[in-house]
C-alpha cells in the first residue's frame, strides 16, 4: 500500500479513502483524555496554592518594571510541586549584606484548571497564562515565590498539544509592594516588612485609628496605611505613603473619622527593622556633631529627621 503526505498534513493520508485517514498528533478524544489524566494527577499529588495575580500601577516602559504596583487578590489553586527533595537554588549565603535566602522552586499548573481558576476570574496583565512578575502563595510551608519563567512546552506537545504550565520561581523579595489579598497569613508580609514610619500627633484630637484604614493629610492630601495606634502616647505608625505629610497638618481616618494633628516624625526611622540592620536613623543623628549641617547642600537633601520636605 502507497502511504503519501503531500501536502504536509497532521495525518498520513492512505490511497483507500478519507476514512482511513491516520491521526499522527491525536484526535480531540485523544487530546482531553490526556488533559484529564493530568489535572487528576495534579488533583491527587499536587498542593494547595494561591496565586496572587500583579496589578500595574505605573509602569516604566524603559526598564519594564512598576515600583508602585500591588497585590490585590489570591486565587486558589492545585499546582504540583516539582521539587520534592526540598528546595532548589543556592539556598542560605552568608554575604557582605548579611545572610541572603535564594530558594527556588517549580510549579506545574494544569493549563485548564488555571483558566477556570484563575484566568476566568481575574484580569491578567498577558491573558491566558501566568504571568512573570506574579506571585505563588504557598502556605504550608508559609513562603511567597515570584514567577521568573513560564515554560510552555513541557512535556513538548503530547499528542499535539500542551497540557500545562510550568512556573519557575524565586523567593520573593518584599520591595514595598501593597499587599492586600484578604489573606491575613498573605498581608502579613506587608505588615512586617514594609516601610514603616511614626507620626507623633498633638494632645486634643479626635476618635482613635483602626489597624489597615486609609488615613489622609488635609493640607499635603497624602495618604497612609495605619499600621497600628498608640492613644496613650498618640503615636501613629503608617506604611504605604504616597508621600509626606505636613507638620502641622490635621490627618483624618477613611474608616474612624478619626481627626488628629500632626506634630513630629521623620522618613527614615523605621519602625520594621531593627537598630542592627537599619541605622540609617542612627548615623542621621550621630552626624550632627561631626559634620557642619549649617551649610546648605546644593545638590539637594537625602533623607532627614529635620527637613520636612523628604
Amino acid at each position: 500500500m502507497a502511504i503519501s503526505n503531500t501536502p504536509a498534513q497532521d495525518y498520513v493520508q492512505s490511497d483507500y479513502s478519507h476514512s482511513s485517514r491516520l491521526k499522527i498528533n491525536g484526535s480531540a478524544q485523544e487530546q482531553k483524555f490526556m488533559e484529564n489524566l493530568i489535572v487528576e494527577s495534579i488533583e491527587i499529588y499536587g498542593q494547595d496554592i494561591y496565586y496572587v495575580p500583579r496589578t500595574l500601577v505605573n509602569r516604566d516602559t524603559v526598564f519594564g518594571e512598576d515600583a508602585d504596583s500591588k497585590f490585590e487578590s489570591a486565587r486558589p489553586i492545585r499546582a504540583y510541586v516539582n521539587n520534592v527533595e526540598g528546595w532548589e537554588g543556592q539556598g542560605e549565603l552568608l554575604s557582605k549584606f548579611g545572610v541572603r535566602i535564594e530558594d527556588k522552586t517549580t510549579f506545574i499548573f494544569s493549563r485548564e484548571k488555571f483558566k477556570e481558576k484563575v484566568d476566568d476570574v481575574e484580569v491578567l496583565n498577558v491573558e491566558g497564562r501566568p504571568n512573570e512578575g506574579d506571585l505563588i502563595w504557598f502556605p504550608i510551608t508559609k513562603h511567597l515565590f515570584e514567577i521568573q519563567f513560564v515554560e510552555v512546552e513541557k512535556p513538548f506537545y503530547q499528542l499535539g498539544k500542551g497540557y500545562v504550565w510550568e512556573c519557575q520561581c524565586e523567593l520573593f523579595e518584599y520591595s514595598d509592594e501593597e499587599i492586600d489579598t484578604g489573606l491575613a497569613a498573605l498581608d502579613a508580609v506587608e505588615t512586617a516588612f514594609a516601610n514603616a514610619i511614626t507620626v507623633g500627633l498633638v494632645a486634643g484630637g479626635s476618635g482613635d485609628f483602626t489597624a489597615g484604614e486609609t488615613v489622609t493629610g488635609g493640607t499635603s492630601n497624602v495618604t497612609a496605611e495605619v499600621k497600628s495606634w498608640d492613644s496613650s502616647t498618640r503615636t501613629l505608625i503608617v506604611i504605604n505613603r504616597s508621600g509626606t505629610f505636613t507638620i502641622p497638618e490635621t490627618i483624618t481616618g477613611g474608616t474612624s473619622s478619626a481627626s488628629w494633628t500632626t506634630a513630629t516624625y521623620n522618613t527614615m526611622d523605621n519602625q520594621n527593622t531593627t537598630a542592627s540592620v537599619d541605622q540609617g536613623y542612627e548615623f542621621e543623628t550621630a552626624d550632627n556633631d561631626i559634620i557642619d549641617f549649617t551649610e546648605s547642600n546644593p545638590f539637594g537633601s537625602v533623607g532627614s529627621t529635620t527637613d520636612v520636605t523628604i
